[in-house]
């Protein structure tokens, strides 16, 4: 029996899990937070020193945790970019997260490609302030000297492997992690330099892309370290999704995801076309606006938590009376409504109860997300069972309610470390090929995630008109704003 270790540099923390090579079954686990920096010098809440993510490894990895491993995987927080110099070391600190410092730098490629359609064309996502190539575009105008010396360019996970391996001369990513820098093409599978021209202001040496079974190399100590990938493709591996089966992420805002045989363009910017840590894609819609509707509707009705509005809402029955939340609180992405506000409709007197507030707002995140379902759907994928994620899809307001809005099977996982579980995976794979005992075409199948299956049962009827409701009055309120 083998074992192999998955690794997840999370924002805030590093997870490592050790599993089992055959059935993915975890033995043990370790975790360390990132030692917290203190912004000074004008420093930023995300600008984070890459060593930061090392010590926690090295913490996480403590008390003999990696011993008998024999492959490791990474998996690290998307968009974190990392710009080093001709030397391999870094010229600032890395830029982390929806950096809203960029979003004049986003507006400004747009405009440089020939617009949101150009760009969808030719990287299969319109620039946001997130990704890699706004953040360099951002550099280049107020950091010129930074830009200049900047010679080289990882994304997070890219920069914890070449680390691992002793910094080695080749360099290397994997198609997940290339697909959101906003310069490499998942329908072509390549990059475009000329988009790291434009923003940077001239060309940087980019790592290879290699295939989710490649090793990106082996350690002294004889340790396989495989492709690695960014959190989502990891997360996405470890809960063993595959073709009909989409992800409904609930975060302060949402994320709707899918696997698909083939990247997608979207000529309207909807779908943000990433590639997958198998070779295949996993087209991506996003929301703005998910629990942080439900916690603005908690705060309204003056209750203190979200199992209280969940409790409250449950008092109600589907439809809400008549009630109808369009949850456009900070604007909206699907549809593309950015500077629009939330819609409270159907106000009667009977409908006027805490209650029913309370439904409508659990009714109204979901019939958006509901809609991002179809900005997928419209575009030729299946989705069979909606893998629902995130703190409120515990909720019974959630659970009662999705499977009939959003017409498909619910599956909602027990939470664990999914993201570490897909790198471990990763790892598995990969060693499994390089020792001729796996196809890599075929990833090792390893148990599946406990978890909840909710079906839409007799509920369906009920749920789609609802949503109905829910449709009727978006199209009211912003006509011909949302067509998928």
């Amino acid at each position: 029996m083998g074992i192999v270790a998955g690794l997840d540099s999370a924002p805030d923390f590093t997870r490592i899990v050790v599993c089992d090579t055959d059935t993915g079954a975890v033995l043990r686990q370790g975790y360390a937070q990132h030692p917290v920096q203190a912004p000074d010098g004008g420093g930023r809440p995300s600008d984070v020193d890459p060593q930061a993510w090392l010590l926690s490894l090295g913490e996480a990895a403590g008390g003999g945790l990696l011993e008998g491993v024999q492959a490791i995987g990474v998996s690290a927080q998307a968009n974190a970019l990392v710009p080093l110099d001709s030397q391999g070391n870094t010229v600032r600190p890395a830029m982390t997260g929806g950096d809203k410092r960029a979003q004049v730098a986003a507006a400004d490629l747009i405009d440089a490609l020939g617009g949101r359609e150009a760009w969808a064309q030719a990287v299969g996502c319109v620039p946001q302030a997130a990704q890699s190539v706004t953040k360099l575009r951002w550099m280049a105008r107020s950091e010129p000297e930074n830009a200049a010396r900047t010679a080289v360019l990882l994304q997070a996970h890219d920069w914890l492997v070449w680390q691992l391996l002793g910094r080695p001369v080749r360099r290397t990513t994997d198609r997940g992690g290339a697909s959101g820098t906003g310069y490499w093409a998942a329908s072509t599978g390549g990059y475009r330099a000329d988009l790291v021209e434009m923003a940077l202001g001239h060309q940087a040496m980019l790592p290879e892309v290699i295939g989710p079974a490649d090793a990106a190399g082996t350690t002294p100590e004889g340790l396989l370290i495989s492709a690695g990938t960014g959190e989502t493709m990891a997360a996405a591996f470890g809960l063993g999704i595959g073709l009909g089966d989409a992800v409904v992420s609930l975060g302060a805002s949402g994320s709707v995801m899918a696997v698909h045989p083939e990247a997608l363009v979207d000529q309207s910017g909807m779908i943000t076309s990433l590639a997958d840590a198998t070779g295949m894609h996993l087209p991506v819609v996003t929301t703005l606006n998910a629990v942080r509707a439900l916690r603005g509707t908690a705060e309204l009705l003056g209750v203190p938590d979200l199992e209280s509005l969940s409790d409250l809402a449950m008092k109600s029955t589907p439809g809400a009376h008549g009630l109808v939340l369009l949850p456009y609180l900070e604007g909206e992405r699907t549809p593309n409504l950015p500077h629009t506000a939330g819609t409270l409709a159907g106000l009667r007197r009977e409908s006027m109860k805490p209650e029913h507030l309370a439904r409508a707002a659990f009714e109204g995140m979901l019939c958006g997300l509901a809609d991002a379902l179809d900005v997928l759907r419209g575009r030729g994928v299946e989705v069979r069972r909606v893998f629902l994620l995130g703190q409120a899809a515990e909720l019974p307001a959630v659970q009662s309610a999705a499977p009939a809005l959003f017409g498909a099977q619910v599956i909602v996982p027990q939470p664990a470390d999914y993201a570490a579980i897909g790198a471990a995976r990763q790892a598995a794979w990969a060693l499994g090929v390089s020792q001729g005992t796996l196809d890599p075409r075929n990833p090792p199948v390893w148990q599946g995630a406990v978890a909840q299956v909710l079906d839409p049962g007799e509920d369906l009827a009920v749920g789609q008109a609802v949503r109905q409701q829910y449709v009727s009055v978006r199209e009211q309120t912003h006509p011909g704003a949302f067509r998928p």
